[in-house]
């Protein structure tokens, strides 16, 4: 009966330090991927640079 008793102890203990993980790993990654988005929308609206010479709205015949 003890075996029993520490057996269900051990598979509880493992079971909850498994869904620790899992949550810790959803966590880093919903993280990464929120860094990801930002990063990607400070580069959509920021300002654009204006372009080299000959790349404009005008065309250079000097090019």
């Amino acid at each position: 009966m003890n075996t029993d008793l520490s057996t269900n102890l051990l598979t509880a203990q493992t079971a909850l330090t498994q869904n620790s993980v899992q949550i810790a790993v959803f966590k880093k990654a919903h993280e990464m991927e929120s860094n990801l988005l930002n990063s990607l929308m400070q580069t959509a609206l920021e300002a654009p640079a204006a372009p080299p010479p000959g790349q404009g709205l005008k065309i250079d015949k000097q090019a």
